[in-house]
């Protein structure tokens, strides 16, 4: 019997770990560490995936068996128990996951039973994409051609037997959670493949020019599958690939090329994680000096209630917590806002989305609020500062997205919402909206001193 230790590849169908195997036993483990650093919004759909996985299994005459502890232990014993001849799951890259993973497979090696691994949440595997030096990247542009230029694998296909397991998966409330404040998705492979098919058969044409407008509905919103492995990522690669050959001219093509280059990011940082786990706590970029971040605790609960005065700002915080997700392009400009016009550390950003988004995942969130923090690898230069207004009127020129999060700016003229921070009070709408809680003008002065005393240079 093989045992299958899930974590972050919640399906049958095109997961390496699973592919072709017979005689599979799957276990999945609530592992408190791991749970230490959710969110209530991520294990709910946690909780959903595990649901939609035990029924594939109960479909196949299996079951899914679950477990809560410390892996290190529950693992030796299941395999143990079930009279296991080996145990296998599926690499992740965090500080945290090769800590737990090696010391699973030392606890299993003293008890004479082999492992097997298998990198399954990336297309090209840690250590496979670098210079020519063999070292790993640090710029996106020159990793991002040579992953695009590589082939990939097709979709494996699901285990041919499974085995009895069983056990109840527990209530968000005896994990420790309360309910989350914003709803989540539909969880599952059925879901995530709707996601994905819906995505290809029309979005994705128009993904380049639009993917950036967070009004269109023009982004896959497969981030949370991608995340816990409810599709595969050959699987996605796969109907991308598809979609390009059926597409009507060369600007289609174009536009799915650039998808499968956010794919290209989603696996660069990956990469970055892998070879750098200290990135989720220290900056990835080296300065002479501290950054002086400053500590304003009521300038942070305003960002994070969404009641900064700045309304592009405050529509994608208050989309965090109605929907415990935000649209990219919002996402960089909220960082920007925190890190450059707040000056407050990109680790309490980085540790609210942590707590609040269902698709949070340690690596790409981390290389994202490290680009916006001007801390990162191939990072926004720190004297390039998102204006907040500036960015609202070109990504949401006729404020739809602005007025859906923000209802109260709802009866006002798209100019007057892009133009809130230049009204003088007298002249400000009477509505029950802050005015802005910092000076961006300053503050973009501010910052940028910050960063060259931290470069020595001040």
């Amino acid at each position: 019997m093989h045992v299958h230790w899930h974590r972050r590849d919640l399906r049958l169908s095109d997961n390496l770990g699973l592919a072709a195997r017979e005689d599979v036993l799957p276990v999945f483990v609530f592992d408190d560490d791991v749970l230490a650093h959710a969110g209530p919004s991520r294990v709910a759909f946690l909780l959903d995936a595990l649901s939609a996985l035990r029924d594939a299994y109960r479909e196949r005459g299996g079951d899914l068996l679950v477990e809560r502890g410390d892996p290190v232990e529950v693992i030796p014993t299941v395999a143990a128990a079930f009279d296991a001849d080996r145990v296998g799951w599926c690499h992740d890259y965090s500080g945290l996951a090769t800590e737990r993973d090696a010391a699973v497979r030392t606890a299993l090696d003293e008890a004479g039973i082999p492992t097997e691994t298998a990198h399954d949440a990336v297309l090209h595997e840690p250590g496979t994409v670098t210079t020519n030096e063999g070292e790993p990247y640090s710029v996106f542009t020159y990793f991002g051609k040579k992953w695009l230029d590589r082939e990939k694998a097709e979709p494996a296909p699901p285990p041919k037997t499974v085995a009895i397991g069983g056990g109840p998966l527990p209530s968000l409330a005896e994990l420790g959670f309360d309910a989350p404040d914003g709803s989540i998705p539909e969880a599952g492979t059925d879901a995530a493949a709707d996601r994905l098919a819906s995505f290809c058969a029309g979005p994705i044409y128009r993904y380049d020019e639009r993917r950036d407008y967070p009004e269109a509905a023009c982004t896959s919103r497969l981030s949370a599958d991608l995340k816990f492995g409810t599709v595969g990522i050959r699987r996605v690669w796969d109907a991308t690939e598809t979609a390009s050959a059926d597409a009507a001219d060369e600007r289609e093509r174009e536009s799915v090329t650039e998808f499968q280059t956010q794919l290209a990011w989603r696996e660069f940082y990956m990469h970055v994680l892998a070879a750098n786990p200290s990135v989720v706590t220290d900056n990835y970029k080296e300065y002479d000096r501290d950054i002086e971040w400053r500590t304003d605790e009521d300038a942070l609960e305003a960002w994070k209630a969404g009641e900064t005065g700045y309304p592009i700002v405050d529509a994608g915080m208050r989309q965090l917590l109605a929907e415990s997700y935000v649209h990219n392009r919002v996402r960089m400009i909220v960082a920007s806002f925190l890190t450059k016009d707040l000056l407050i550390d990109w680790r309490e950003g980085y540790d609210w989305f942590r707590e609040k988004l269902v698709d949070h995942d340690t690596a790409n969130d981390n290389g994202g609020w490290q680009w916006a923090a001007s801390t990162g690898t191939d990072s926004q230069p720190y004297f390039r500062v998102f204006n907040p207004m500036t960015q609202g009127e070109r990504y949401d020129p006729d404020a739809e997205y602005i007025v859906e999060y923000v209802p109260e700016l709802a009866d006002l003229e798209p100019g007057t919402i892009h133009s809130w921070d230049e009204l003088e009070p007298a002249d400000r709408p009477d509505v029950a909206y802050p005015a802005p809680i910092v000076d961006h003008a300053k503050r973009r002065e501010e910052a940028i001193a910050m960063f060259e005393r931290a470069r020595g240079e001040a």
